[in-house]
């Protein structure tokens, strides 16, 4: 492809779960909104999920393109549900993409830091290479901080809290709460080699955030980590229309239409919002537990269930019609709440004036969603780096109450931990019925919410990482020519 004089040109490459591919999507628009010729590189099948948004930008005159990476016949990484974990294999993808990069340069390869294998033959074609991890400053801060100064094997139980040190907050943490391969002294190591060796030779890493929601964190990962990062969103915030907001992820599997026609319904912050993100599975158990907690919290709800987890134990399977069949049943006769199973439109349930509080997984996603349209949250972190998150979230910003998840787990194994119903009840209750502490966190919300919306217009933070990588890479292409 050549390069016309003063376009900038951008290769996308991102992983194939929702919590990664999305937000790498809305970047390449944001970019493409910039003026840089955005290239999205995917499978056939990832690019039916956000097709149509690409096409409505074209329309546009927006400079952005979707290429296809053809595998062999039967190759195909395909997910279709959105809910792909970070072990997924993607190397398949290496030889398609090397071909593809050997006749198109770009000015630079914006990859997903899932794909592995993917640096080793950028870095040989000597193209700048961009990394996007998916999360925020401050859960950075933190993993960098526990990996290089904590002592976790001098501590005498997993539930013993340690301070996390060096950082502008106190943060304290358990083990329980800590990646298990950060547990380990051997994993620990290989896991730091893999990110040097990640981040050794890139040319600096996007990080969708915001400066005014983490400016500490964001000064602390540039200045005391060395970290060369463009802290550029929210990206969410670039699905203005209400067919991008609504298609966002992919086509929701309930009527949005009439979800909304329920909200309209119901009064201003008096619905709580309860999804655990496209990755994670509770047990029938938790579910149970759940489904008790907001009966007896008496506040009205919109759920969306996920993956179930199938249950070892045979006796559970009864129980699943209780949970979503005779409970759905009951809370619809009381007009209490709507259960959803599928995808859900959630920038579009988010935004709604009757949502009050957001339960979340504490997915970086989900909680800049919740930030952006000024909810407070209930946290109940399972995963990934939810757990710092969540520190974030409650004891930083303050705008969340912790339902009280302590163990770390991976997305698609059993818990040894129930949270049970009457800490969802308390949760929700301390969220959702008035009182000045949760006046106060809808207020700091609030705010937050509309530093975030300033952060990408022009004269915005986020608006000037943008412009300024796209500086930076004229100025690399200029002097490689010379």
């Amino acid at each position: 492809m050549g390069h016309e004089i003063d376009t900038v040109e951008m290769f996308f490459f991102p992983f194939v779960g929702g919590g990664h591919q999305i937000p790498m999507i809305d970047t390449a628009r944001v970019f493409a909104k910039h003026g840089a010729k955005s290239t999205i590189l995917t499978t056939p099948s990832n690019a039916l999920q956000f097709q149509n948004s690409i096409t409505r930008d074209q329309k546009s005159n927006l400079p952005i393109t979707i290429q296809i990476l053809t595998t062999p016949e039967d190759t195909e990484i395909i997910d279709t549900d959105m809910s792909a974990g970070p072990m997924i294999d993607t190397s398949v993808l290496l030889e398609p993409l090397k071909q593809f990069l050997l006749e198109n340069r770009p000015d630079c390869i914006v990859i997903d830091m899932f794909h592995r294998w993917a640096s080793d033959i950028i870095d040989e074609l000597k193209i700048p290479r961009v990394i996007f991890n998916g999360n925020g400053c401050f859960p950075r801060c933190v993993i960098e901080n526990t990996r290089n100064h904590a002592v976790l094997e001098n501590l005498s139980s997993d539930s013993e809290p340690f301070l996390v040190p060096g950082l502008p907050d106190r943060v304290e943490m358990t083990r329980s709460q800590v990646p298990i391969f950060m547990r380990n002294p051997t994993q620990t190591t290989q896991f730091a080699e893999r990110m040097k060796k990640l981040e050794g030779k890139s040319f600096g890493t996007l990080i969708n955030s915001f400066y005014d929601l983490e400016p500490a964190y964001a000064d602390y990962l540039r200045t005391e980590l060395g970290k060369k990062a463009w802290i550029v969103g929210p990206v969410s915030l670039c699905n203005r229309s209400l067919e991008d907001k609504k298609e966002r992820g992919k086509q929701p599997t309930m009527d949005e239409q009439s979800c909304l026609n329920w909200l309209n319904s119901k009064k201003p912050n008096s619905v709580l919002y309860i999804s655990f993100g496209s990755v994670a599975r509770l047990s029938m158990k938790q579910l149970k537990e759940i489904a008790y907690g907001l009966e007896a919290s008496d506040q009205s709800f919109i759920w969306v269930v996920g993956k179930i987890l199938n249950s070892s134990k045979k006796e559970e399977t009864g129980s699943e019609n209780w949970v979503l069949d005779e409970f759905e049943q009951r809370i619809k006769e009381m007009d209490k709440g709507l259960i959803y199973r599928g995808w859900a439109p959630q920038l579009l349930i988010l935004e709604h004036d009757a949502i009050g509080g957001f339960m979340t997984h504490c997915g970086w996603n989900s909680t800049l969603e919740s930030v952006c349209a000024g909810v407070p949250m209930i946290t109940w972190p399972l995963s990934a780096e939810q757990f710092t998150n969540e520190k974030l979230v409650t004891d930083v910003l303050r705008i969340g109450v912790q339902v009280g998840s302590r163990e770390w787990g991976s997305f698609d194994e059993e818990r040894k931990e129930l949270v049970g119903r009457e800490k969802v009840e308390l949760a929700v209750k301390k969220l959702m019925v008035k009182s000045e502490e949760a006046d106060e966190m809808r207020r700091r919300v609030k705010l937050i919410a509309e530093n975030a919306k300033r952060a990408v217009v022009e004269g915005g933070t986020s608006y000037g990482d943008i412009d300024s990588l796209i500086r930076e890479l004229k100025t690399c292409r200029i002097s490689s020519q010379v």
